[in-house]
């Protein structure tokens, strides 16, 4: 019979439920005084108004009213401990080695030693000029060639690349070079319009050594017919890319980013742990996992922190989430605005219950390295890597550091992708079914199996999508770009 509660840690006052539970109903040795929404916490014993609320073995907020056992917990009679910035200690902790085999994938080599897991051609506007113009150069050419011996044209449009200024000028063109250099990329055309701040002669110099049979680039004001001048191009450019082939490497080539969103009660009981658990495995088999949303580890930062591999990677932390916090109070919010409206409704009450449970996807290794907005991922294991908890602009993130895809955790379901495969995980059995045709994998399959059966399942899914399955975002040809924003616009 499938449980009915779980209390996570031994030091835990509060239960979740895993079903809707009925008032009258006695679970965990206590009687319920109201219903319990699936997701949502009740109290295993009487809490003063005042004490800690203890879940994940961790406080997460503390009451604002005497709780009698059996009652419901949550925003109603809780609040957040989270303030400005901490005082924080580097308190070492060892993680555990661990060693996996790698398995086997295909992949495709590219000619500076980075490998894709896909061979598709990018059409990339320096500014939002010109979306239109490269929707008509990628629809005119796949209606008169055909898109044969590789694996896609898309256009990746944003509003940007004109009228900013200082960081949010340069955020934007780094992350469109970054892009024009990802190995998922086959072959790339920019286009620009002309007149724009994101200027194609600097965009280029930026780009550093190119292939220029693979990456092209067009300035629509400078030709009489641009359409015709850029499926020109495009055909030059998928010519090349169609005799790639895949070639068999091992996972450890593999760059895996971890996001979560539209989380629930289940997220840090169900596919966040699980997530955590194929991170693991694929930093035991020599590869490398990344951990972002910088805001969704307040309240938890400290635990990461204590597993940075050594102090100059803690400090590095530190700064992460200072930066971040500074950020917040730079615009007059509050650190601990969140979680969302969704969230709530899926029984996470404060920052740090989102926190504590978003953080279970870095799984236990050690920190290896921490990432910033002009950087790659460089080392191998498990990094942090800097931005918000938004979607989209998160995924953008993690695809621009170098990620070959992304395992997005949802509890309330998103049809989301990035421009990099993104496979939605859902961290409970009734969104699975429901929304079939966004979800890639059942997380909450771990409550009626276990979880060292579904990783394994969850692996098998890894190399199929690696190999080339497409995951649902990609089958829905639903690829979004999200640059981040900070500053003013003209």
């Amino acid at each position: 019979m499938a449980k009915s509660t779980i209390i996570i840690n031994k030091l835990d006052n509060v239960a979740v439920a895993l079903r809707d539970l009925k008032k009258g109903e006695v679970h965990e040795g206590v009687t319920l005084l109201e219903d319990i929404t699936k997701g949502h916490k009740f109290a295993l014993r009487d809490i003063k108004k005042g004490e800690e609320i203890v879940k994940y073995g961790s406080d997460i907020a503390y009451a604002t009213a005497d709780i009698p056992a059996g009652s419901h917990v949550h925003t109603h009679n809780v609040h957040t401990n989270l303030s400005e910035n901490l005082e924080y200690t580097y308190n070492k902790v060892e993680c555990p080695k661990k060693y996996a085999v790698p398995r086997k994938i295909n992949v495709y080599a590219r000619a500076n030693g980075n490998v894709g897991i896909r061979n598709e051609l990018w059409i990339i506007p320096t500014v939002g000029c010109v979306n239109g113009q490269a929707k008509l150069i990628a629809d005119t050419f796949k209606s008169r060639y055909g898109t044969e011996g590789f694996d896609g044209v898309y256009v990746f449009t944003h509003p940007y690349g004109c009228s900013q200024l200082g960081d949010d000028h340069e955020r934007t063109k780094l992350i469109l070079q970054k892009m024009v250099r990802h190995p998922n990329a086959g072959g790339v055309l920019v286009i620009g319009l002309g007149c724009e701040n994101n200027q194609m002669g600097p965009f280029k110099e930026g780009l550093g050594e190119i292939d220029e049979s693979r990456v092209k680039f067009l300035i629509c004001q400078d030709e009489t017919d641009e359409i015709e001048a850029g499926v020109a191009l495009v055909k030059q450019i998928a010519d090349v890319i169609k005799k790639d082939v895949r070639t068999e490497r091992d996972m450890s080539c593999l760059k895996v980013g971890l996001k979560c969103g539209g989380s629930d009660g289940l997220s840090g009981i169900t596919a966040n742990p699980l997530v955590g658990l194929f991170s693991d495995y694929i930093v035991a088999c020599g590869g490398t996992t990344v951990l972002t949303e910088v805001p969704e580890m307040f309240g938890a930062e400290q635990k990461l922190m204590n597993r940075a591999k050594d102090e100059a990677t803690f400090k590095k932390v530190v700064k992460l989430i200072n930066d971040f916090k500074d950020y917040f109070r730079k615009n007059g919010q509050v650190v601990y605005e969140n979680p969302s409206p969704g969230n709530k409704a899926g029984g996470i009450t404060t920052l740090e219950d989102k926190s504590l449970g978003c953080t279970q996807k870095s799984g236990s290794s050690a920190v290896q390295d921490v990432v910033f907005d002009d950087g790659y991922v460089t080392q191998k294991g498990l990094n942090l890597l800097n931005g918000p908890g938004n979607d989209m602009v998160a995924v953008t993130n993690l695809g621009a550091a170098g990620c070959h895809l992304v395992l997005f955790t949802t509890g309330r379901g998103t049809p989301f992708g990035g421009f990099v495969p993104t496979l939605k995980i859902a961290t409970n059995n009734e969104l699975a079914a429901k929304k079939s045709n966004w979800i890639d994998f059942n997380a909450g399959a771990v409550l009626d199996s276990d979880f060292d059966t579904q990783l394994e399942k969850l692996i098998d899914l890894v190399v199929e999508v690696v190999n080339g399955k497409p995951t649902k975002n990609e089958l829905n040809n639903t690829r979004e770009l999200a640059i981040f924003k900070t500053g003013v616009t003209l």
